[in-house]
């Protein structure tokens, strides 16, 4: 068990490039966490003791409006982090983080972390590194919740997964078609619509979770520039 968990943080962009001594220090500050379905792993605005790396599971990170309205920012799988904003700032989470499947996290206090930074600085590039990757995806959502209508949204989230996942073109959604439309911003019901129209298209082509884009360049027309309206 030791030793997956070893493997796992040696192919972690937060650890990459550390000997097997770092990793052994920094497997031995961590503390395993189990998390069932629907179980909360954090809240928004609770003190930010540390962070998580996912090992099995996925956890989904969200915003919750006055209105009691979701949004999801983020659904988190094996080798991603989680709230490590809280190591740098010492502030409290700034969205609520919960299980989405039976999940088991390493928990990493910050001040032990923060100790290990000052003794292996290469350790704080790459955080750096994971939250650059984090910022440009809020910069998409952003981008595309407030200029483009949920075609466009649709199809530059497609598209955005399908290079972060190396999956070519054909992309495996990890997430329920419900999380996907929290994720743009939309209902399921609307999300559906336009599933069908752009398969209708011959833009896409859906099999459940499994989402063949047929035809990249409309595809990026459409993220791109919001053409094909009549979607």
């Amino acid at each position: 068990m030791k030793d997956d968990i070893k493997k796992l943080l040696a192919k972690v962009l937060f650890f990459k490039g550390l000997s097997d001594e770092e990793l052994d220090s920094i497997r031995n500050i961590s503390v395993e966490r189990q998390y069932q379905r629907g179980q909360m792993v954090f809240s928004d605005g609770e003190a930010g003791q540390g962070f998580f790396l996912v090992v099995t599971g996925k956890v989904k990170v969200y915003k919750v409006s006055p209105e009691g309205k979701e949004k999801i920012l983020h659904i988190l799988g094996p080798g991603e982090p989680i709230g490590q904003v809280a190591v740098f700032a010492g502030e409290s989470f700034p969205a609520n983080a919960e299980a989405i499947a039976t999940s088991r996290l390493l928990f990493f206090p910050r001040q032990a972390f923060v100790e290990l930074i000052h003794e292996r600085p290469s350790l704080a590039l790459n955080m750096l590194a994971i939250l650059s990757n984090r910022l440009r995806e809020f910069t998409v959502q952003i981008e595309n919740l407030s200029l483009k209508e949920v075609p466009s949204r649709l199809a530059s989230y497609l598209l955005f997964q399908s290079e972060k996942e190396n999956a070519g073109d054909t992309l495996t959604l990890n997430i329920s078609k419900a999380q996907l439309a929290s994720v743009i911003g939309t209902i399921p019901e609307t999300l559906s619509r336009i599933l069908n129209k752009m398969s209708a298209k011959n833009l896409i082509a859906v099999n459940g979770r499994t989402i063949r884009l047929l035809d990249r360049d409309k595809l990026e027309l459409l993220a791109e520039h919001g053409r094909l309206v009549d979607l």
